[in-house]
């Protein structure tokens, strides 16, 4: 398998050499900080050898329990918010087709997949219990306490609705509950009315959590191969091991973000030209601004997707302030083969594309955008997956996460909680009169 290539060429400008080598020590000392478990929160980076040890018996399980989902299900629910939802559906997004729930193919062989309990719209969860009623249900709560307030509300909903329509014991074997080993009023729940349950470990928090059953079994209902997605997060581990920093693409990449952070770009954008990877930059989102944004310092991480971005945020990244630089997905295929036919009369101008492929198109648009952007003074990183698959999935998910612990260290912060997240939640219970 190809591995996937960072090209920093367009930071030629930016970063010297003698930039990089500069950090060589510290990038070697968050490595062994992340490996031996002595750093800021390593309470939490169980994440770090999970595909090392990767615990075949239940991803076994999870395979035999979506398989019962799929045969029994038309419409497969996945309650949670956060690193609880972000990187199922940044896996589904990417790896089935782009109207998987629309798709005549996919009905039969999986059931469609719909999120709830990742915000409080009433009105959403109202046409949801609608769309539920056209097909036979199951539902996937992932929460390790069980009294997250979104996806909280949201089950006590969906549950209710599931009892009234099947019965309490019938709704029980149509609801799985990912939740913790031992304790919390979702796992409570679930042994007293005998749901099927998933451990959320206790050493891996939400946003690192996608390669643990959080992310796995709704993967494994909608159809993906999770096994291939094991096999690239164990590539990725292996392969990224070399703490000396010009032998790992990962470690560079994490080296790259926080010297332009020092110089200066405060921003980095995680530009994408293929619409599978549109939910991946939210998932990516998460992880780096949950991870570095605290003690007034971390990079601030935005998505944006390509060519769609370029006719609304374009103007901005070409000629706003110099606070930003990107980092570039590139797909090295592109699976479809749809060309430009000649039109005699060619009142679009278009038929100097003739006989070229949308692939080929996209390929000039990355290469013009990013020549552009360079001249407007926009550092840039390229990093090529060479194709879009479950392996690479897992590759990049693992290469990600790791360069977010090493980079979260190299800023001097904990990357591993997020003490500002209870800042809004405390101001709503009060609002609304909790105790």
């Amino acid at each position: 398998m190809k591995k996937i290539e960072l090209d920093a060429g367009y930071l030629k400008s930016t970063i010297s050499k003698e930039d990089l080598a500069a950090l060589e020590d510290q990038v070697q000392k968050a490595h062994y900080d992340l490996h031996n478990e002595t750093g800021k929160g390593n309470d939490f980076v169980g994440w770090v050898n999970q595909p090392r040890d990767f615990d075949q018996e239940e991803l076994e399980k999870v395979e035999k329990t979506a398989k019962k989902i799929r045969e029994n299900t038309d419409i497969f629910v996945v309650a949670g918010i956060g690193g609880s939802y972000l990187g199922a559906k940044a896996g589904i997004e990417m790896l089935t087709p782009f109207f998987y729930n629309d798709s005549k193919e996919i009905r039969g062989k999986a059931p469609k997949v719909y999120f709830a309990g990742h915000h409080l719209s009433g009105r959403y969860l109202e046409e949801l219990l609608k769309v539920l009623d056209e097909g036979e249900v199951s539902i996937n709560i992932i929460s390790k306490s069980g009294t997250t307030t979104e996806p909280a509300v949201a089950f006590r909903v969906l549950k209710d609705y599931m009892e009234n329509r099947y019965g309490k014991k019938e709704a029980a074997k149509r609801i799985v509950a990912t939740t913790d080993r031992e304790k919390g009023a979702l796992k409570e729940l679930a042994d007293k009315e005998g749901y099927e349950t998933f451990i959320v470990p206790d050493d891996i928090g939400g946003r690192y959590s996608v390669l643990s059953p959080v992310g796995m079994l709704p993967m494994a209902v909608a159809g993906i191969n999770v096994e291939e997605i094991v096999k690239g997060a164990k590539d990725a581990y292996s392969q990224l091991l070399e703490p000396e920093l010009k032998k790992n693409p990962c470690y560079e990449y994490s080296a790259y973000r926080n010297i332009l952070y020092r110089k200066g770009k405060k921003i980095e954008i995680l530009g994408n030209f293929d619409p599978r990877l549109t939910f991946f930059g939210e998932w990516f989102k998460q992880l780096f601004g949950e991870s570095e944004g605290k003690e007034g310092k971390g990079i601030f991480p935005a998505t944006l997707n390509f060519t769609t971005d370029l006719h609304s945020m374009g103007q901005y990244i070409q000629e706003g302030e110099r606070t930003i630089f990107e980092t570039v997905l590139k797909v090295g295929d592109e699976e479809s083969e749809i060309s430009i036919e000649k039109d005699h009369k060619n009142l679009d101008g278009l038929n100097y594309l003739v006989g070229k492929t949308f692939g080929e198109i996209n390929e000039k648009a990355l290469q013009g955008t990013l020549e552009a952007h360079h001249d407007g003074g926009i550092p840039a990183m390229i990093l090529t997956l060479p194709k879009i698959d479950a392996y690479y999935f897992g590759y990049m998910v693992y290469f990600f996460m790791k360069a977010c612990g090493i980079s979260g260290y190299l800023l001097g912060v904990n990357p591993f909680d997020q003490p500002g997240v209870e800042a809004y939640k405390k101001n709503m219970f009060r609002l609304l009169g909790k105790e």
